[in-house]
C-alpha cells in the first residue's frame, strides 16, 4: 500500500465517519470502482477507528473527564450505554442477514437514497419543532433510546451512522445541535467495541506489517485530524445551515450507484474484500 492511497482512505474516513454522508459507504463505492486491495486491510481499518476515536476523545474531552470523574452525577455515560444497547441487539439477531448486506453492494444506491430522506425528514422536523417550540436541549432515556435504535438502522452500508441517530434525536424532540453531539459521542463505544473484539483477532492471526507501517500510520492520522475537523465543522453548523444540501448529494450519488448497477459498472464486492468490509463494518458500529 501506498501513502496516497492510504491518506485517502484516511481522508474518507475521517470526514465521511462523522459528516451525515455514510463513511462505509463510500468506501465500499470506492474498493467497488477502483478495486482498491489493500494488504493488511483488516489492521488499517481498526487504525484508522482508532483515528476518528481519537478525535472525539480530544473534541469532547471536558465531558469525558466530567462523566468519568462522576458517574452518578453525570449521567452521558449511562446515556450512551442505553444507546448502544439497540445495535448491540440487532447485530445479535440479525447477524447473518446483517453480514449478507455489509459484505455486498446490491443495496449500496438504496440506502444512500435511505439517508437523503433521513437528512430530508431531519431538516424538516427540526424547523417544526422550533417554529412549534417543542426543541428540548438535554438527553434523556427516551431521547438516547431513540437515537439507538436508529443506529441499528446505521449499521447498513450506504445509511450514515451520524444521520440516522440525530434523525432519531430530532425526532424525539432535541435539538440539532445537541442531538449532533450525543451522536459524535455515541461512536467512541461503538468504535471501542469493534476495536476489542477486532483488535483481539488481529492479534490472534499475528502481525506482520513490515514495509506497509509508514503508510498505515499516515492513514491513520489523517483519519484522525480530518475526524477532528469534520466534527468541529459540523457542530459549528449544523444548527445554521440546512442539511438539504447533504440530502441532495447522497440523493445525487444513490441514484448514481444504482444507474452503474444496472450496467453492471459496480457488482457484488469480490469475496476477500467483502470479509474486510464486514470486518469494518464491525469496528465502526456504523
Amino acid at each position: 500500500m501506498n501513502v496516497l492511497t492510504a491518506a485517502l482512505l484516511g481522508l474518507i474516513q475521517g470526514l465521511a465517519e462523522f459528516l451525515p454522508i455514510s463513511s462505509s459507504g463510500h468506501l465500499n463505492l470506492l474498493q467497488a470502482l477502483f478495486g482498491v486491495d489493500v494488504e493488511h486491510q483488516l489492521l488499517f481499518n481498526i487504525l484508522l477507528h482508532v483515528g476518528t476515536l481519537v478525535a472525539v476523545a480530544i473534541v469532547f474531552w471536558k465531558d469525558w473527564v466530567a462523566m468519568i470523574a462522576h458517574p452518578i452525577k453525570n449521567k452521558t455515560l449511562l446515556l450512551l450505554f442505553i444507546a448502544s444497547l439497540p445495535a448491540l441487539a440487532g447485530k445479535i439477531i440479525f447477524d447473518k442477514p446483517l453480514d449478507y448486506v455489509e459484505t455486498h453492494n446490491s443495496l449500496l444506491g438504496v440506502c444512500f437514497l435511505i439517508t437523503a430522506l433521513l437528512l430530508v425528514l431531519t431538516q424538516w422536523l427540526s424547523r417544526r419543532n422550533a417554529l412549534r417550540g417543542l426543541e428540548k436541549h438535554r438527553v434523556g432515556v427516551g431521547e438516547a433510546l431513540a437515537m439507538g435504535c436508529l443506529q441499528a438502522v446505521g449499521m447498513l452500508p450506504g445509511v450514515s451512522r451520524s444521520g440516522s441517530t440525530i434523525f432519531g434525536g430530532v425526532a424525539a424532540r432535541l435539538d440539532r445541535e445537541t442531538a449532533g453531539k450525543f451522536s459524535f459521542m455515541m461512536s467512541a463505544p461503538a468504535i471501542v467495541g469493534g476495536l476489542v473484539s477486532e483488535g483481539m483477532d488481529v492479534l490472534k492471526g499475528g502481525v506482520s506489517i513490515g514495509p506497509d507501517l509508514p503508510a498505515i500510520l499516515v492513514g491513520m492520522v489523517v483519519a484522525g485530524v480530518s475526524g477532528y475537523l469534520a466534527i468541529r465543522f459540523f457542530l459549528r453548523l449544523i444548527s445554521r445551515v440546512s442539511l438539504n444540501g447533504f440530502a441532495i448529494y447522497v440523493a445525487a450519488l444513490g441514484i448514481l450507484v444504482i444507474i452503474l448497477q444496472a450496467m453492471g459498472v459496480i457488482t457484488d464486492a469480490p469475496a476477500p474484500v467483502a470479509e474486510v468490509a464486514a470486518a469494518a463494518r464491525a469496528v465502526s458500529g456504523m
